[in-house]
């Protein structure tokens, strides 16, 4: 029987307008340009403008994917959304978003991963794609987290920001040694972990959205050493050693935790993309926003080996090994 593969044909990206500088912040909370800078590396973040939902940063990100993959709406039978602040509690912001694109047929849902979302969802994409059950897949990580932070609280706030990122997947017929494309995923959750990374809301508990919460220092110990576990995982699992890919792209979550990952694995941080600097933590967003920003600008190229990793509030962590 022929394999299937899933080849990653087109990625596209969207950050709103709207920037939001650690000078503007330090306005606002108790902090300085410094003080986020050493500890997170982060200089700014964009924020969606009034009424700008999670729905509008995906419609862009996808449009520019479809794109950049030469397809047309006509062509996808599959939108997998991974966000943690939809538009809306139902219908799912992937069928508003299918609506919005003009897409009448295949199937449309949410993923909730917090920031291992986009992994989670590459993974059911490209498991869809293998069993024949989709041909051409719209993965999108797209979050609007300013609706979700406590203004007041400065050792959340300066951390996200808002965007989007999308990845057209097509399935293709694998010929002799061929490897490109999704080649492995890898997915892990522990709910023991919860309170140290949650939101204090929701529909069924609260009756409101709510705010989010963290335990940083223990956050930052969890995803050094799980992000490091999944990387090596998934690499002994596809038979290929960590110092042979070419470009890991992490989740922005910090700067630190990036090099401390890299330091943990002994990887060149030339070889880490990072772009958390300009947008700070967009969650599920985060590795496609990374992701096409190395291909537009030319260093991620065709025939690359890429590592996508992350780790999400749950605990959720994974990975995802491509060849581009």
């Amino acid at each position: 029987m022929t394999k299937r593969i899933s080849r990653i044909a087109g990625v596209g990206s969207y950050l709103p307008a709207r920037i939001l500088t650690n000078a503007e912040m330090s306005s606002m909370v108790d902090t300085s340009d410094e003080w986020i800078r050493e500890r997170t590396g982060i200089r700014q973040r964009h924020i969606a403008g009034e009424g700008e939902t999670t729905s509008d940063l995906a419609e862009a990100a996808s449009r520019k994917a479809l794109e950049h993959a030469e397809l047309d709406v006509a062509d996808i039978d599959l939108i997998v959304m991974a966000t943690t602040t939809p538009d809306f509690t139902f219908p799912s912001t992937a069928t508003v978003l299918q609506a919005r694109l003009g897409i009448t047929q295949g199937a449309a849902f949410d993923v909730q991963a917090v920031c291992t979302g986009f992994v989670y969802a590459m993974s059911i994409a490209d498991n869809f794609i293998a069993r024949g059950q989709a041909n051409k897949a719209l993965v999108v990580g797209a979050e609007t987290m300013s609706r979700i932070v406590d203004w007041t609280d400065r050792t959340t706030c300066v951390l996200f920001g808002d965007g989007a990122g999308a990845v057209v997947l097509s399935g293709e017929e694998k010929t002799g040694a061929d490897d490109a494309g999704v080649m492995a995923s890898y997915l892990r959750s522990d709910g023991r972990y919860k309170d140290l990374l949650h939101v204090d809301g929701g529909p069924s508990a609260t009756q409101s959205v709510g705010h989010l919460r963290m335990v940083g220092n223990q956050v930052f110990r969890h995803a050094v050493t799980n992000i490091a576990e999944s990387m090596t995982t998934i690499a002994g699992r596809a038979g290929v050693d960590i110092a042979d890919v070419d470009w890991f792209v992490p989740h922005q979550a910090n700067q630190r935790i990036l090099e401390g990952v890299a330091r943990k694995l002994s990887i060149p941080t030339e070889k880490v993309i990072s772009t958390v600097a300009d947008h700070g933590n967009t969650s599920a967003a985060s590795v496609p926003l990374a992701l096409d920003r190395a291909i537009q600008d030319g260093r991620i190229k065709r025939g690359d080996l890429l590592l996508m990793e992350a780790l999400g509030g749950g605990f959720t962590w994974g990975a995802a090994l491509a060849r581009y």
